[in-house]
């Protein structure tokens, strides 16, 4: 029996290794596919690329690790059977559970690192993943002057040029419009030609230019300016400008920022915030429902106060049967107008209190929502690697086919209805009236009696 054990441990561990990083290789290219026009052209080096990749492949883990265990169970179980190694086994009197028994107990032993993984690897991941692709996103490109464009990513100054040589270092017609004061184009440096080098550390890029004149217009005297404007021309044949090149280094921002989302949380943080939350939700609920009950009894109070009526009237005062709107028409004309502004203006005052209390609790209990998404998705990693194999390893013995041809397209059919499910209902709970227990475990619902229903047709198979 041991034997055994070993031959379908070793036969699963095998698949399980290629088809886990063959995913994980397919989710980085879609990511790079995605995010390419954000990592090209920027001058990343090798180490930040490299960095980014790393912590974008830890984040795939929870989409990987389901799909690479129900693709390995099916190559493994189906290579059996096609073999006839499963027809062996049963005829020596061991049951198809038996046999499965080994890769059953190590789903359960990987649900459970997936359950560690989840709660605490992947929200440090997701972190460092998340504010370095912020960073990356937000990167100037690399410095590339383009002919007859303005360049204007370097700070404080604006550079023209006509021409570029085939050597992409010779330039000819350069414009340098300098900003640093901050007052126009009061600063111009025009050239026939120039160099553009690269400074000994690379920090810098340094511009020489000749046959050119500088041109500068003093405007320090604004009274006069308008009138009278010094203009001042000093020609050059050689001249040598040096453009600070650290604005185009990577800023690294401040991984503190974004620790307040969710998906950067944990399983005690998820709680602990979802408290806080929802007892502000329900605080700011009771603060809004007492200030409108406030401003319909101050209305009540209005409505029974007859000193606002006419003498006339109030020799005739109107029924109680009558106190409502007909109330106005025994006021004094100058006092109903007065009346009517009031009303109107409470009126689109209270609206516009409701609308923006309903936006804002609106967006609080959106939030809420997303938190308890999280908070049940870290236990959905672990149960999914569970399901899947109750549906990867019976599957396998019923279609007896190994290798990559029919087991990847059943594997990726019954992920992508799991998937479909997984993201709708999702949806549905978070911006509908779907509870969230229900939205985030659907998809197990659904396909968990299909992995019960083909493991008992297996084993009784």
């Amino acid at each position: 029996m041991k034997k055994l054990y070993k031959l379908i441990l070793r036969s699963f561990l095998g698949s399980f290794v290629f088809t886990f990083f063959i995913v994980i290789f397919v989710l980085l290219m879609q990511f790079l596919w995605v995010y390419v026009d954000d990592l090209v052209g920027k001058g990343l080096s090798f180490k930040i690329l490299m960095e980014l990749f790393f912590h974008a492949s830890i984040t795939f883990v929870p989409m990987a690790l389901p799909l690479a265990i129900l693709l390995a169970s099916i190559m493994s179980f189906g290579d059996l059977g096609e073999h006839y190694e499963l027809v062996a086994i049963k005829a020596a009197g061991i049951s198809i559970w038996t046999a499965m028994r080994p890769l059953f107990i190590f789903s359960i032993v990987l649900s459970g690192l997936a359950f560690v993984f989840s709660n605490s690897i992947n929200p440090v991941a997701m972190l460092k993943f998340k504010t370095l692709l912020f960073d990356v996103r937000k990167q100037k490109l690399a410095f590339d002057i383009k002919e007859g464009i303005f360049y204007r990513d370097i700070e404080n100054y604006v550079i023209y040029v006509d021409k570029k040589g085939k050597d992409g270092s010779t330039i000819y017609g350069v414009k340098i419009y300098d900003h640093t004061d901050r007052d126009g184009n009061n600063k111009i440096i025009v050239a026939d030609s120039g160099m553009m080098s690269l400074s000994p550390n690379q920090r810098s890029i340094i511009f020489t230019l000749y046959n050119g004149h500088n041109y500068t217009e003093d405007n320090s005297n604004k009274q006069t300016f308008k009138f009278n404007r010094p203009f001042e021309r000093m020609s050059f044949k050689e001249e040598q400008i040096k453009f600070s090149l650290e604005s185009f280094d990577l800023t690294r921002s401040n991984e503190d920022m974004y620790k307040s989302y969710q998906a950067m949380m944990n399983i005690h943080q998820l709680t602990t915030a979802l408290d806080s939350l929802e007892l502000n939700y329900d605080r700011k609920q009771e603060k809004f429902t007492q200030g409108f009950q406030q401003r319909l009894g101050n209305y009540e109070q209005v409505k029974r106060d007859t000193s606002l009526l006419s003498p006339l009237a109030s020799h005739h005062p109107p029924s109680i049967s009558h106190l409502e709107w007909p109330l106005i028409d025994h006021l004094d004309p100058s006092v109903r107008n007065n009346v009517l502004d009031v009303a109107m203006g409470t009126a689109r005052t209270a609206k516009e209190n409701v609308s923006f209390n309903n936006q804002d609790l609106g967006a609080h209990k959106l939030n809420i929502k997303k938190h308890k998404k999280e908070l049940h998705k870290k236990f959905t990693l672990s149960f999914a690697c569970i399901i899947f194999f109750l549906i990867g390893a019976p599957l396998g013995t019923i279609i007896r086919k190994g290798g990559l041809g029919l087991p990847v397209v059943v594997s990726v059919l019954f992920f992508v209805i799991y998937y479909i499910i997984s993201t709708v209902a999702e949806r549905m709970a978070e911006f509908g009236d779907l509870n969230m227990f229900l939205g985030v475990w659907l998809s197990s619902m659904v396909i968990l009696p299909i992995g019960l229903f083909l493991t008992f047709k297996a084993t009784r198979h």
